[in-house]
């Protein structure tokens, strides 16, 4: 299905005026990046690279959507035609997926004709936005959950297609694993899943409702045991699988309580390699507070399909570059100088600066090109569309293990859970 009317209405009055004013056609280069991160956070996540790239592939005006514009008098007969022939032919780099991002980041240049790049504005900042706010948070827990696994369950509590990017998005920022199937299908989560409170709630007694999971998905499923009485519902699971019960679920009360009791009773009972699996709201705070208490796994829902309070980057796309005639006219910077809501002019690149001990000291980030990278600065911007074709496509586990290396790199002080200043400091080179 064509992805091209996800999108606002003025990228397109914009390619009627330009094309009415000769101007549709000049050579631009547009940047999409944050002027400053979610208050409060050190570090960002760039997620939705992989979904961004399958878009544009789809992003094309068939007759329906050609018809609706000029139905709605959006377009006129001259750039109907014009959107029927409509294929992004230009140059995209960006950060890869799983990156961290600091202010000013350009986490995607694009360059083409400012008609065809400008009407892929707000499909662009849909999906970085919102996919980028969820790796974000997801990076958070998974930080403070150090080696015990998140699982991403917040299906039931988004849009259902916003639940299939949330899932995808929190794989990037280190979760292990998800509930939702159509993520599993579609782009390879891992998937997990065994029972609702409403399942025992059907049987006749809790011991039938264990009995009956048991039977179907064996002893190593993981038991929801606080329906009724927590422990008799562990003494329960343990006895009808002789000790050899995968895990229980804990999903209300107080957790760090509630977990060292469990696991007392589960070690007193002999089941001493049953896991704990704790839900009920969890953000990355309550998460720290678990950190000493006998947990092996966190089902995260609400607070990471919001962003954990920060549900979008604040991501903006923003014409940085154009040409003053044709194709081989030189580009000249142009930038807006609105309070508050600048722009740098000119195309840009970026590198991460790291110290003798490969810690991150600084994003720097000039104007122009920079053909070499000194020893101690990591090339950030690499090529994702070629000539309109992608060339940056990858598997979601690259992604991931690239999050959790480009994580590694930055100093302490970045995984810090309190308000603070973005980690590393963002360094102007040749800033007009």
């Amino acid at each position: 299905m064509t992805t091209a009317l996800l999108t606002d209405m003025y990228e397109l009055t914009m390619v009627r005026a330009a094309r009415a004013a000769g101007t549709a056609e000049r050579r631009s280069v547009f940047e999409l990046f944050a002027r400053r991160l979610p208050d409060g956070r050190r570090y960002g996540v760039v997620a939705g690279v992989g979904r961004a790239l399958e878009a544009l592939e789809r992003f094309c005006f068939d007759d329906e959507a050609v018809d609706f514009l000029l139905g709605r008098g959006v377009v006129d007969e001259g750039t109907a035609e014009w959107l029927r022939g409509y294929r992004f032919t230009g140059d995209v780099w960006g950060y890869p997926e799983g990156e961290v991002y600091f202010p000013y980041s350009p986490l995607l240049v694009v360059e083409g004709t400012f008609a065809e790049a400008v009407v892929l504005e707000t499909l662009l900042l849909s999906i970085y936005n919102h996919d980028s706010a969820i790796a974000s948070a997801a990076s958070r827990m998974t930080v403070v959950a150090e080696d015990r696994p998140c699982i991403e369950m917040g299906s039931r509590r988004t849009h259902e297609r916003a639940a299939v990017a949330s899932a995808r998005a929190a794989y990037v920022g280190g979760f292990a694993s998800t509930s939702n199937l159509e993520a599993g299908r579609r782009w390879g989560v891992p998937t997990v899943g065994t029972a609702a409170h409403s399942f025992t709630l059907l049987h006749d007694s809790e011991r039938d409702a264990f009995a009956a999971q048991l039977g179907a998905l064996g002893e190593d499923t993981t038991l929801l045991v606080d329906t009724y009485d927590v422990e008799a519902a562990i003494r329960t699971g343990v006895e009808l699988t002789g000790g050899r019960l995968g895990a229980v679920r804990l999903d209300s009360g107080d957790l760090p309580l509630v977990a060292r009791r469990t696991r007392e009773l589960l070690d007193s009972l002999g089941a001493t390699r049953t896991k704990i699996v704790v839900t009920s709201d969890l953000d990355e705070w309550t998460i720290a507070a678990l950190a000493g208490a006998p947990v092996d796994g966190y089902g995260v829902g609400t607070s990471l399909v919001t962003g954990s309070g920060h549900p979008t980057s604040g991501f903006v796309y923003k014409l940085v570059a154009r040409s003053a005639g044709g194709p081989d006219t030189p580009l000249e910077p142009v930038a807006k100088k609105s309070q508050d809501k600048i722009s740098v002019g000119g195309r840009k690149y970026a590198l991460r600066r790291l110290d003798e001990q490969g810690v991150a000291e600084a994003e720097v980030i000039g104007v122009g090109r920079r053909s070499e990278a000194d020893r101690n600065d990591r090339q950030l911007l690499v090529p994702l569309v070629r000539e309109g074709e992608v060339v940056g496509a990858e598997p979601l586990a690259a992604a991931r293990e690239r999050h959790l290396r480009s994580r590694a790199e930055l100093p302490l002080d970045a995984l810090k859970m309190s308000r603070g200043e973005p980690a590393v400091e963002t360094i102007w080179e040749g800033r007009p």
